[in-house]
């Protein structure tokens, strides 16, 4: 009797986790050796004041490199522009996460909300290390499974790995948010967020089939059935998602930083008390991400003061404009630039708070090629996306 490799154990018990809730995809995960997927990574490098990853590259059979890929996390492959197979021993990366595998579980959870059948064409937006590619093909078959990212080293390293244990799905390098390898496909799941949702995508989607991704710069992720109209119908899922969003470079955009020098202490063209108290973004996510739909591209910063606790947030806006509010014994905040972001951001919390603070996947999606929108509850207020 032939031993099972030292991977399968691992692999089945990361499956018997994170397939609880679907047990149609436990041979899948059990059975998909992710350590081959991901040979090396990034691993963020505590307290580093510059955001600097260390690489991570260990034997294939080492306990660490399999305890890693079979627990439920994401591994970063890449950071800025460098990926990991690319890092010299010692290099340190900076920047951004560019590309990663992403954790099992929330893959396998949209993999289950996608409900993919027997012969369904499935196409895998964001091939990443090919690992939820290799989960299609596994269960569905590789002719049935499209796989397609924008890094074309990205898209080779996958599809070597995949064939190295027998998983030959189509993977291409293109930008999926233009035109798509097929003009059919009866499933889309994307590991990639977008803003807006892709034409291209909504063309290809077959009547009854159904699309699953996620919103750029938020966490709300959309399950929508296409119509015989047209027109994908669906509802912001109740268990959030992020995804790092499309890009077309090898990296994204600089952060705003020549904004946050302008908006850090300077004196405001408009200065004023807050309208109620200054939010904690982060901790009141729901706002934030609806100030997002609203009024896009704002980035967000905050720190706490040190002598005194004070805290401190800022918006900044790639046009110029923004806004610094600092709570305390008498709050202000400073605004400046061509908008004023910070009454835009109390325009949408007294809005929501008209509308009972809703609950975000109470929203409708209504997505089609000459638009896509997310719709409140009662209608009444309609979301660009």
């Amino acid at each position: 009797m032939t031993e099972a490799p030292a991977w399968a154990n691992a692999a089945h018990a990361l499956a018997d986790k994170v397939t609880a809730n679907a047990p149609g995809w436990h041979e899948a995960v059990s059975n998909t050796p992710r350590h081959k997927l991901v040979p090396r990574w990034w691993q963020r490098i505590p307290n580093s004041p510059t955001q600097e990853w260390e690489l991570v590259d260990l034997a294939e059979n080492f306990p660490e490199r399999l305890r890693a890929a079979y627990t439920d996390e994401t591994l970063v492959t890449r950071v800025g522009p460098t990926h990991a197979d690319h890092a010299t021993p010692g290099e340190h990366g900076k920047g951004d996460p560019t590309s990663s595998s992403t954790l099992p579980g929330l893959i396998v959870s949209m993999a289950h909300r996608l409900d993919v059948k027997p012969g369904h064409k499935v196409l895998d937006v964001g091939t990443g290390s090919g690992y939820s590619a290799g989960l299609f093909a596994r269960r569905f078959g590789d002719e049935n499974v499209t796989s397609v990212d924008v890094d074309p080293y990205l898209v080779e390293a996958a599809r070597t790995r995949l064939a190295e244990f027998g998983r030959t799905p189509r993977v291409e390098a293109i930008d999926a948010t233009g035109e798509l390898p097929d003009t059919e496909y009866d499933r889309i799941m994307a590991t990639v967020s977008v803003r807006p949702v892709p034409a291209s995508w909504l063309r290809a989607l077959r009547p009854g089939g159904r699309l699953v991704t996620t919103i750029a710069h938020t966490a709300l992720l959309i399950t929508a059935d296409m119509g015989p109209d047209g027109i994908a119908r669906g509802t912001v899922q109740p268990d959030p998602a992020t995804f790092m969003e499309t890009r077309r470079e090898a990296d994204y955009p600089a952060k705003l930083n020549d904004v946050f020098v302008t908006a850090r202490v300077r004196e405001g063209e408009d200065v004023r008390p807050p309208e109620g108290s200054i939010p904690d973004l982060w901790q009141e996510w729901p706002l934030r991400w609806l100030f997002e739909l609203d009024t896009p591209g704002v980035e967000t910063r905050a720190a706490t003061y040190p002598d005194d606790g004070r805290r401190v947030v800022w918006l900044l806006a790639a046009d110029g404009a923004w806004a610094r509010a600092e709570d305390g014994t008498s709050p202000l905040v400073h605004q400046g630039g061509p908008r004023r972001l910070w009454d835009d951001l109390e325009r949408v919390r007294s809005r929501w708070e008209e509308n009972n603070r809703f609950s975000l996947h109470s929203m409708r999606a209504e997505l089609s090629p000459d638009g896509s929108h997310l719709l409140t509850p009662d209608d009444s207020w309609r979301f660009t996306i």
